[in-house]
C-alpha cells in the first residue's frame, strides 16, 4: 500500500509536469497526461479497496466495490490510451500514411472488454463479494486477463514490424510496457493478495513518460542541430556568395590593368598573414581580408589609359590615380554592415609619417586595417612585375621596408613583414604568375634554345621530384633534346642579359641534357654516371616518333646536388660540386625544337641525411680554425645551423669571434642570439620552447605568445654607415655578449660594429629553464668562450 501511495503521488507529479511542458506534441500531450491521471486513481482506487476489504459499513460497501471496478477499468484506460500513444508515434514519428488494422481491433478488444466488465458487475462473472465484504475471484476471472493480453500481444505485434521507425528510447519503453505485463498477468494468476500488475503497469506509465519526454529533447536537440547546421551552411554560402562576389570585382579591377593581375588577392593573403602574427580572431582576420581584397576597387573610375600607361606619368595622371581611395570609399560605404571595406579602401595610402594621401593621417590616427594593408600593399607592389620594372628581390624589398619603417610604415606592422621575409626562405610570397601558369597548362614549346624556359625550382634538402614528356617539332636535324639549367638569381628566373646577370647577381652552375651531356659553368666538380637500358639511339627515335617520358630527382644537401635523370632507355646520375653553401640553386626547364609538357612537380617532406650524395670535392669551411669552449659553427643560410646550447646564469659573458661569409652582401647577414629552452638543451631539441631571436643589426622576434622582446639600439662613435657595417662585419670582428637575469626577464648587451644593443625579454614563468646559442645568416663564429 504504501508502494501504491508513493507511485500514485509520482504519477500525479507527472501530469502536472505534462501539463506544462512544452516539448512534447498536443496530442501526445493529452495522451501521457489520461496516461498519468488514470494510473494515480489506479493506484488510489486499488488502495482504498485494500483499505475497505471487509469492513461491512454502508461506507466500506460501495468503497470496496467503486474501487475495484475502478481498477479493472482502468487498466483497460490506460491500454486503450497506450495502444492510442502507439498509433500517434507510428503516424508523427514513423511516417505510416495508413495505420495497421490490428491497432483498430485493439481498440475494438478493449471497448468489448469494457463491456464485458459492465455486465460481471450485475452477475458476478469476474468476481463477487462475501458477507464480510471480502474480495473474491469467480469462474470467469481468467477472461478478465485474456483481453488485456490479447490487445498486448497484438500491440506488441505491430512494435516490432515497425520498431525501425520509432525511436530507440522510445522503442524501449513501448517493449517493456507490452512485455512486462504479459509476464505480470502469469504471475498475477498464481498469486492472489497482490496487485502486481497494477504496480507494474503503473510503473512502466511513469516511464514512459520519463523515456517520452528524453526522446522528444533527443528529437528538438537533432532539430536543433539541423537548424544550425543550416545556419552555419546559409552563412557559410553567404560568406562563399559575398566572396565570389568581392572576386569578381577585384578580377574586374584587376583586368583593367594587365600589370597587377592577382595583385589584390596576393595582398589580402599578406595582410592576413600579418594579422595572424598580431593574434586576431577569426572575425578580425576575415574581415581584414575581405577589406585588403577590395582595397583597390576605387581604380575601377580610373581611366585605362592611366593604368596600363607605358612609362612615368604626368602630374595631372598621378593626380587621378589619387583619387581611387576616394572612389573606393564611396563604392564600398553604400555596404553599411561592413565600414571596414570601405575605410581599408580609404586610407590604404596614408603613410605613417602622415605624408600619404588623401587625408594625410599621422601614426595611430591612420586605422589600424588600413595600416596593415599599407604593409602588405608595398611588399606586393615591389614584388611583382610592373611595366616599368621587373619585380625586385626579396632582400632589396627587405632594405626599402627596413628605410620606411617609422616613415612610411607602421614600425610593429613593418616588423611583423619583416620577419615574414625572413622565414621565407623559398621565397613564396612574390607574384608566381608564370608558374602558375606552367602548372595549368603544363607546356613548354622549346624553338630557340633558352628561350623558353620555366621559373626555377628551388632544391633544398628535402626530394624534388619533377615529372614531363618531351617530343621533337617538326623535322630537325639539330639535337632536339630537352635541358635542365641550374642556376641562383634574386628573382629565381633564368637572365641573358649581362645587366639582368649584374643586377640580380645570376649565377649559373651548369645545363645538364637529358641525354647526359653536362656544360659545367659555375662548379666545382661533376661526376656522372650513366645506366644503359636500351641505349641512346632507341631514345633519339623514341623522341622523333612520338613522346619520351622524363623522371628527375634533384636534392641539394649544402655544397652538393645530385639530379637522378631517368627515362624507359637509360638513367643518369649527376653530381655537382658547388663553388660554396650559401647561394640557393634552382633548376629551370628548357630545350630546342621539343616540346615540354605533362608537368608535374612534388616535393618529400623529410630531408636526406649528411651522407645522401657522395662528396666529390672537399667541403667549403671558413671555421676550419681552433675551437674555443664549444664547437665552431658556419651558419650558411637563414639559420641553417647553430651553436651548442649554453645554460643562461645571471652576469653570463659569451665571447667569439665571427665574420660574414664572402657571399654576404645584406645588414642581416651577420650571427644572432636565440632564447630558448628546450629539455635536452640543445636547439630544435625535445620540448623546444623559443622565446626571441636577437640579431646583431639591432633587430629581435619574439616567437613565443607569451614572451615579449624590446631591442634598443643606438650607433655608437664608430658607426659611419651601413655599408661600412657590412664591409667590418665581413672583415671579421670580435664580440662579447653580456646576459643579466632578473625576475621574470632577460638582459642581453653587446657593442658591435659601431652599434650598442641591449635586449630585453620577458620570461613567462611556464618556461621551466633558460638556454641561449648563437647562430645567424650567412657567417662564421668560431673561437667561442664562455664565462661565469
Amino acid at each position: 500500500m504504501n508502494v501504491m501511495l508513493v507511485l500514485s503521488v509520482i504519477c500525479g507529479l507527472l501530469a502536472f509536469f505534462v501539463l506544462i511542458t512544452r516539448a512534447l506534441p498536443p496530442k501526445r500531450k493529452r495522451i501521457l497526461m489520461s496516461l498519468e491521471l488514470s494510473g494515480m486513481v489506479l493506484l488510489i482506487s486499488d488502495r482504498f479497496a485494500y483499505f475497505y476489504r471487509g469492513n461491512t459499513s454502508e461506507v466500506g460497501y460501495w468503497m470496496v466495490r467503486v474501487c475495484n471496478f475502478l481498477v479493472y477499468f482502468l487498466t483497460l484506460v490506460i491500454i486503450a490510451l497506450f495502444t492510442l500513444y502507439i498509433m500517434d508515434l507510428l503516424k508523427k514519428e514513423g511516417g505510416l500514411p495508413k495505420l495497421p488494422k490490428r491497432l483498430y481491433v485493439s481498440l475494438g478488444v478493449c471497448g468489448a472488454a469494457a463491456v464485458v466488465l459492465g455486465i460481471s458487475q450485475f452477475t458476478g462473472f469476474y468476481y463477487t463479494f462475501d458477507a464480510f465484504n471480502y474480495y473474491e475471484r469467480s469462474s470467469g476471472f481468467i477472461i478478465c486477463y485474456l483481453f488485456p493480453l490479447i490487445i498486448l500481444i497484438l500491440d506488441l505485434s505491430i512494435v516490432l514490424e515497425h520498431y525501425k521507425r520509432i525511436g530507440k528510447l522510445m522503442r524501449l519503453s513501448i517493449l517493456l510496457f507490452t512485455i512486462t505485463p504479459l509476464v505480470a498477468s502469469l504471475v498475477q494468476v498464481f498469486i492472489y493478495g497482490l496487485s502486481l500488475i497494477n504496480i507494474t503497469v503503473v510503473g512502466l506509465v511513469i516511464l514512459m513518460y520519463v523515456f517520452a519526454l528524453r526522446d522528444q529533447n533527443d528529437i528538438i536537440e537533432r532539430a536543433n542541430k539541423r537548424e544550425l547546421e543550416v545556419v552555419r551552411e546559409e552563412q557559410k554560402n553567404m560568406r562563399l556568395m559575398f566572396e565570389q562576389t568581392a572576386t569578381a570585382l577585384v578580377n574586374a579591377i584587376d583586368a583593367k590593368d594587365k600589370y597587377t593581375h592577382g595583385h589584390s588577392r596576393r595582398v589580402a593573403e599578406y595582410s592576413v598573414k600579418v594579422a595572424k602574427h598580431l593574434n586576431k580572431t577569426d572575425k578580425e582576420i576575415d574581415d581584414l581580408y575581405f577589406a585588403a581584397l577590395l582595397h583597390d576597387v576605387g581604380k575601377i573610375g580610373i581611366k585605362d589609359s592611366i593604368i596600363n600607361k607605358e612609362g612615368k606619368l604626368t602630374d595631372e595622371e598621378f593626380a587621378a590615380i589619387k583619387t581611387h581611395p576616394v572612389i573606393g570609399m564611396q563604392i564600398l560605404s553604400s555596404i553599411s554592415q561592413s565600414p571596414y571595406l570601405s575605410i581599408g579602401a580609404h586610407y590604404h595610402h596614408e603613410r605613417y609619417d602622415g605624408r600619404g594621401y588623401p587625408e594625410g593621417l599621422k601614426g595611430e590616427d591612420i586605422p589600424e586595417i588600413a595600416r596593415i594593408i599599407a604593409v602588405a600593399d608595398a611588399y606586393d607592389a615591389m614584388t611583382s612585375k610592373r611595366s616599368y620594372r621587373d619585380p625586385i628581390p626579396q632582400d632589396l624589398v627587405r632594405e626599402e621596408f627596413v628605410k620606411g619603417t617609422g616613415s612610411q610604415f607602421d614600425p610593429y606592422f613593418a616588423r611583423i613583414m619583416l620577419h615574414l621575409i625572413d622565414i621565407d626562405s623559398e621565397y613564396t610570397m612574390k607574384e608566381r604568375e608564370e608558374v602558375d601558369e606552367l602548372e595549368s597548362i603544363g607546356s613548354l614549346k622549346c624553338i630557340t634554345y633558352r628561350l623558353t624556359r620555366s621559373d626555377g625550382i628551388l632544391l633544398t634538402k628535402t626530394m624534388t621530384h619533377i615529372h614531363f614528356s618531351s617530343h621533337m617539332n617538326g623535322e630537325h636535324s639539330a639535337a632536339c633534346i630537352p635541358s635542365l639549367v641550374l642556376f641562383d638569381s634574386l628573382d629565381a628566373r633564368m637572365h641573358e642579359s649581362e645587366r639582368k646577370r649584374r643586377d640580380l647577381l645570376y649565377h649559373e652552375y651548369a645545363v645538364i641534357r637529358t641525354d647526359g651531356k653536362i656544360e659545367p659553368v659555375g662548379v666545382r666538380n661533376v661526376q656522372i654516371k650513366t645506366e644503359e637500358k636500351f641505349g641512346a639511339s632507341a631514345e633519339a627515335k623514341a623522341a622523333k616518333d612520338g613522346k619520351v617520358e622524363f623522371d628527375i630527382d634533384a636534392v641539394r644537401y649544402k655544397d652538393h646536388v645530385l639530379i637522378r635523370m631517368s627515362n624507359r632507355y637509360r638513367t643518369h646520375e649527376i653530381i655537382l660540386a658547388l663553388p660554396d653553401s650559401t647561394r640557393y640553386v634552382y633548376i629551370s626547364l628548357t630545350g630546342e625544337h621539343c616540346t615540354i609538357e605533362d608537368i608535374d612537380i612534388e616535393k618529400e617532406s623529410t630531408a636526406v641525411g649528411a651522407d645522401y650524395i657522395p662528396r666529390i670535392a672537399e667541403e667549403i669551411s671558413y671555421i676550419d680554425v681552433p675551437a674555443g669552449d664549444i664547437p665552431n659553427v658556419q651558419v650558411d643560410g637563414w639559420r641553417s645551423d647553430s651553436s651548442m646550447g649554453i645554460e643562461v646564469t645571471d652576469g653570463m659573458k659569451i665571447k667569439f669571434h665571427t665574420m660574414s661569409l664572402p657571399t654576404a652582401r645584406l645588414v642581416w647577414h651577420c650571427p644572432f642570439a636565440v632564447l630558448y629552452y628546450s629539455a635536452d638543451g640543445q636547439v630544435n631539441g625535445k620540448d623546444y620552447r623559443e622565446l626571441t631571436v636577437v640579431r646583431l643589426d639591432g633587430e629581435g622576434w619574439e616567437e613565443d605568445d607569451e614572451a615579449e622582446n624590446f631591442v634598443f639600439s643606438s650607433k655608437l662613435e664608430g658607426f659611419t654607415d651601413w655599408n661600412e657595417w657590412k664591409k667590418r662585419n665581413k672583415a671579421g670582428q670580435d664580440c662579447e655578449l653580456t646576459y643579466h637575469l632578473e625576475e621574470g626577464s632577460v638582459t642581453i648587451i653587446t657593442e658591435y660594429c659601431g652599434l650598442m644593443l641591449r635586449s630585453v625579454t620577458t620570461v613567462p614563468a611556464s618556461v621551466p629553464g633558460l638556454y641561449t646559442a648563437l647562430t645567424g645568416d650567412q657567417c662564421a663564429i668560431t673561437d667561442i668562450h664562455i664565462i661565469k
